[in-house]
This record gives C-alpha cells, sequence and structure tokens, in this order.
C-alpha cells in the first residue's frame, strides 16, 4: 500500500477538531525572509494596492450572490456558442455550471446503482462518516466508469482545458486530450452535518511557496505585480510538485479544473459546494498574505504560513484571511439539476454547506478536468494498475490495498467506450497527432502513446 487506509477525514485538518498544527521549522522564515528582501518595496506596495481591490471584489459578490457564477448550457459548449463575455467572466470567476451535460435520467439512473453496489457491498465499502455515510471510498463501480467515459463530459472537459493556455508554446501540454483521474462520489443525506468541509483549496499548501516550480506560477505575485498575473497560464503547472510530504490528500495529477457531475436535484443550503468566485484577488492574496499582518499591515516575517500544514491542503477561516470576508464570498453555487455539471479552477477557495437542509439526497460524481501532460501520464499508468486490480487509485487511502476486488456487481472494463478506455490510458485506440498542434503538444501526445500504447 502507498497511502494509509482511512477516508476523507484524513485530508483535513479542520476535520479533527482535537488537531493542533505543530509551528513549521525555522526554515519556513527563511524562505521568507528570502521572497521578501528580493522585492521589499514592491510586495508593500502590491500588498496596500491589493486590499482596496479586494474590498470591490467583495462588494460585487456581496451584491450578487449565488448569481455570479455563470452557467453555459452543454448545446452551446458542444456547438462553440459559448459567448465571448461569458468566457471571460468564467475566467474572472474561476467557476462555472455547465446545464445538462447529461440527460437528467440518465444521471439518476448512475446514482440507483451505485446505491444498488453500496447495498451489495455493504459489509466492504467504506465511507466517512462510518455512522451516516456521505464520501464513499468507492472508485470503480460501472457507474463511475461510464459518467467518466460520456462523449459529453469528455466534450466538457474540452472546454474547460482550452479556457487555459501557456505563455512558451513548447510547454509539453495538450488540452483537446482529457484525461480520466478517478475520484469518489458523494451521496449525502438530509439533515447530515458532518461532512462539512470548511473553506480551501487543494494542491498543497506550502508547496505554493516552497517548491521552485511551483512558486513560478505566483511569480508576478512575489514579484510585487498581482495585477499582471495570469491564473490560467499552464507553463510552470506542468512541472511544479504540489505533494512535497506525501500528504493523505495530495493529487498528482494537474486538474485544471475540479469538478463533479450532479445525481441530484441541489439548492443552495441542501449540502451543496460553495466557492469564492474572484479567482485573481484571492490567489493573490492568498499568496501574498503569510508576509504581512492582518492586524498592523505591517510585514511579518517570522515562519508562520496560516492555514498552512504539511501534507494537507490550504485551508482558510476569518481569523487567518480576514479580508476574504468568508462568510459574505463563499457562495452556493446555483440550484443543479441531475446531469448538470460544476467547475471550478484548480486554485478556487471551495468549501460544502455546513448543513443539508435539504429534503432529498445530494449527490455528484467527483469528476475533474485534468490535461494531458507528462505528470499525468505518468499517473495515469499508475492509475491504469489500479483500476486493472480494482484498488483505490495512488493518490486514495488503501491504494495499493484489495479495494473493490471481487465486488458484487463489479465493472467489466470491455464495457466501456473505446475513447473512455484511451482517456484511462488503456485500450488500443491512441491519441491522433494533428496539424496544428503546437511542438509541445505534439511531443507530450507521441509521448503519451509511447506510454500508454507502446507506440514510438
Amino acid at each position: 500500500m502507498t497511502k494509509a487506509a482511512g477516508d476523507i477525514s484524513s485530508v483535513f485538518p479542520s476535520l479533527r477538531p482535537d488537531y493542533k498544527p505543530e509551528p513549521l521549522p525555522s526554515r519556513f522564515k527563511d524562505l521568507k525572509l528570502q521572497y521578501f528582501q528580493a522585492n521589499e518595496e514592491a510586495l508593500k506596495q502590491s500588498w496596500e494596492r491589493l486590499l482596496p481591490s479586494l474590498e470591490e471584489e467583495v462588494h460585487q459578490i456581496k451584491s450578487k450572490g449565488s448569481d455570479i457564477i455563470p452557467s453555459v448550457r452543454y448545446s452551446d459548449v458542444v456547438n462553440g456558442t459559448v459567448p465571448d463575455h461569458v468566457l471571460a467572466e468564467i475566467r474572472h470567476r474561476g467557476s462555472v455550471v455547465v446545464r445538462n451535460v447529461l440527460p437528467g435520467r440518465q444521471a439518476l439512473d448512475l446514482k440507483e446503482r451505485i446505491k444498488d453496489y453500496a447495498a451489495a457491498n455493504k459489509d466492504c465499502v467504506k465511507a466517512f462518516p462510518p455512522d451516516s455515510p456521505a464520501v464513499y471510498e468507492l472508485y470503480w463501480t460501472p457507474s463511475q466508469a461510464e459518467a467518466r467515459a460520456h462523449p459529453n463530459l469528455l466534450d466538457t472537459q474540452r472546454f474547460l482545458q482550452r479556457l487555459w493556455h501557456s505563455s512558451d508554446p513548447n510547454t509539453p501540454i495538450s488540452t483537446r486530450n482529457p484525461l480520466t483521474y478517478a475520484d469518489r462520489l458523494r451521496i449525502r443525506q438530509p439533515g447530515d452535518a458532518k461532512f462539512a468541509l470548511g473553506p480551501h483549496i487543494d494542491g498543497g499548501s506550502l508547496e505554493r511557496w516552497e517548491d521552485p516550480e511551483y512558486s513560478r506560477v505566483y511569480s508576478k505575485i512575489l514579484e510585487g505585480k498581482w495585477e499582471q498575473y495570469d491564473p490560467w497560464d499552464a507553463k510552470h503547472r506542468v512541472s511544479a510538485k504540489m505533494d512535497l510530504y506525501n500528504g493523505a490528500g495530495a493529487c498528482s495529477m494537474l486538474r485544471f479544473f475540479q469538478g463533479w457531475l450532479s445525481m441530484s436535484n441541489t439548492a443552495p443550503g441542501e449540502g451543496s459546494l460553495h466557492v469564492c468566485p474572484m479567482i485573481t484577488h484571492s490567489t493573490a492574496y492568498t499568496i501574498l498574505r503569510p508576509f504581512f499582518d492582518t492586524q498592523t499591515l505591517q510585514p511579518a516575517l517570522d515562519n508562520t504560513f496560516p492555514g498552512s500544514v504539511p501534507g494537507a491542503c490550504q485551508e482558510y477561516n476569518p481569523v487567518t484571511h480576514p479580508h476574504l470576508e468568508l462568510e459574505a464570498t463563499m457562495v452556493s453555487v446555483p440550484e443543479v439539476e441531475p446531469g448538470d455539471y460544476v467547475a471550478w479552477h484548480c486554485d478556487s477557495l471551495h468549501s460544502v454547506d455546513k448543513e443539508h437542509r435539504g429534503k432529498g439526497d445530494s449527490s455528484v460524481l467527483y469528476i475533474p478536468a485534468t490535461p494531458m501532460c507528462d505528470m499525468n501520464v505518468d499517473y495515469l499508468l499508475k492509475q491504469r494498475q489500479a483500476a486493472l486490480a480494482y484498488s483505490p487509485p495512488w493518490d486514495f487511502p488503501g491504494a495499493g490495498g484489495p479495494g473493490e476486488i471481487g465486488f458484487q456487481g463489479a465493472l467489466e472494463w470491455n464495457t466501456v467506450s473505446p475513447d473512455g478506455l484511451r482517456a484511462m490510458g488503456m485500450g488500443n485506440s491512441p491519441w491522433k497527432i494533428a496539424e496544428d498542434m503546437s511542438e509541445g503538444e505534439k511531443a507530450v501526445v507521441k509521448a503519451a502513446n509511447k506510454a500508454c500504447f507502446g507506440q514510438a
């Protein structure tokens, strides 16, 4: 096993009320000094410009609430008719709801078959919380495989990934070839108040400052030019180390967007997702926050990185990050129906309703948008081994363990479509190389075909 057995509570220190973070080693003070001394005046001025601009963004979010999150129709996505001003708003907000990606009846059927699968194997299925399951440690149900492989889902992932670009045309990345990242599922029952994830971002925490390549993603912010920061530039993300501590919830694939496919009617307050829809401002504040005291607004050059714990995600609360005004800016996504897909930028703050106050279940399949790059292909090979063994994937609790082997109603891989298998690095249908690809894209597709299908 490559990860200890457990559940989603292993990932979030805030889900463990008795947890108290240990002070960070003194090298983190040295790290802060290194950044600060390189651009001291520029960072001070940048912080002073950020706070009033952040206040304006907060005001906009307060005035619009959930309506500030853009929604588009799948039909417009697939026809290329999403208006430019909506695309600009998605980039500004960092989140979007794509309507009717799957027919509602099909999404409901996926859920019913999952429930049957879980009931048939109830003595072996792990979930959190154990006494009233909401998040299931299931990865290879036939429903999950079917949804991940669905052509509408793959089309939606392509649309989302094309919102990204690289400032270096030689970057080895292909946004037109989505890869599959196998993740969990949620079926949250009315009244649940235990699966109450607070505001956080995934992709590590301290790694954003500590890993040299990861920190280059945020170089404009660290140089004191936060207004020039581009959240949609993939140049340095494709080789950033997001997990320096083998964290329980670390994601080894670069997810341009995290996302889920709804299998229920879910309105705000009914166990749904909350996001902070100001991706540039929230990221700039995240990166600059460790360098400044929020009371005096003066430099704070100790070893503290608020909300950052080695091996965990980056967490937020009103004390550690007061200027974000989280009580107001963590807005619920608009009401969703079965078959709707919700996506949010990999650096977007997100959380979950503290209590599910609805009357029906709040159910989703976690399916992110992950582009083709070397890092993701490497993970795909490990995930393929796990898939064929019905074991939890590499990133998840119990990885390498027995998982769903021998489960009643287990997935038969020959039922998955060729395109769905290819997105898993499986089957015998390699990716095509097109004339309009950049040299970097051609290179990564060739490398992926060789790694997954043995083609030179």
